[in-house]
């Protein structure tokens, strides 16, 4: 196995390992009393409660390929919504293998079936993303003014603290206005490829100012995190218990759920585990919250595999022509 081969095998084995890890750390420690009673949990959900979660995921999914046009458009590129969608769950697909692989895939999927610069792509996909953090930033504070303290203490205990990672992203951004100042007074050499490598991806980037639709753009992210948020908070109705948690309960493990996600391949492990904490550190069970983190985790991974393993198959033959 060459050198590459094995790094690119690592990105996957690593964080899919600690998944893992954590899901047999949790059942081995748990009681055959408690782990039935999970299992229990899980099998007697209502199947109404789940497909609508499923509906509100899918509406998301697809109003994120919508939006992605407004940001095509400034540049004179018109990519047809069905490539956008297809795109976009490839990508979440990818994501279930190695993190954050999907944004590339993704960019790189439309230039393959629609002609747009790959850098340009990318670039409208990193001003999505911004847009997308300013949200989570916003269902953030609004989560922690309806339950600062007992919240805050949960991170607290949890060792997750939210300004780290936006401290990571500052300081990133920095060193990225950095670099691309010095790669600009290129003259020669690979630099300068590089450098129209990043003025495209400038441009894409930019695109979020000069679009014509800025309030379409806008009501369509709202309602991508509204959709995020009915498909986490309709699931409370498949266990009894947590058909009683109130709203700022459920935005709370939203907010946790959202950080966990990220640590592993599509939060295989830890993300049952760290909203499980979350309704025990509420006053409920534990059986009672890691199902309903498996639940939510559990459906929509399966809406993403499905419709993921779909656009792989149908974006070449509905662009065979291309």
């Amino acid at each position: 196995m060459s050198k590459k081969s094995f790094i690119k095998f690592l990105k996957i084995a690593i964080p899919l390992g600690i998944g893992i890890l954590v899901i047999y750390y949790s059942l081995s420690a748990a009681t055959p009393e408690e782990r039935a009673t999970l299992w229990k949990n899980i099998k007697g959900a209502n199947p109404v409660y789940i497909a609508a979660s499923l509906v509100f995921g899918t509406l998301s999914h697809l109003s994120r390929a919508y939006r992605w046009q407004y940001l095509l458009q400034p540049m004179g590129y018109h990519p047809k919504l069905s490539n956008r969608f297809m795109a976009v769950m490839a990508a979440y697909l990818a994501n279930l293998g190695i993190p954050r692989s999907g944004e590339f895939l993704r960019g790189a999927l439309l230039t393959t079936y629609e002609e747009v610069p790959f850098e340009k792509a990318f670039g409208t996909i990193i001003s999505e993303r911004i847009a997308d953090f300013i949200m989570l930033l916003l269902v953030v504070g609004f989560a922690i003014t309806l339950q600062t303290d007992m919240l805050l203490t949960y991170l607290k205990e949890q060792n997750i603290n939210p300004l780290y990672t936006v401290a990571f992203l500052i300081f990133a951004v920095g060193g990225i206005v950095i670099g691309f100042k010095i790669i600009q007074r290129a003259q020669a050499g690979i630099l300068v490829k590089l450098k129209n490598f990043m003025n495209g991806l400038i441009e894409g980037m930019q695109s979020i100012l000069n679009m014509r639709n800025k309030w379409a753009f806008i009501g369509h992210t709202l309602f991508i995190w509204v959709m995020y948020v009915l498909m986490f908070w309709v699931i409370k109705f498949t266990i009894p218990e947590i058909s009683y948690a109130s709203t700022a309960v459920i935005l709370a493990a939203f907010v946790i759920g959202s950080f966990a996600i990220s640590v592993t391949n599509g939060g295989i492990g830890v993300y049952p585990i760290s909203i499980g904490a979350l309704f025990v550190f509420f006053g409920y069970s534990k059986e009672g919250g890691e199902a309903f983190g498996w639940i939510v985790w559990g459906s929509q991974t399966l809406l993403v595999l499905v419709l993921g393993a779909l656009s792989f198959l149908f974006l070449p033959i509905l662009n065979r022509k291309k």
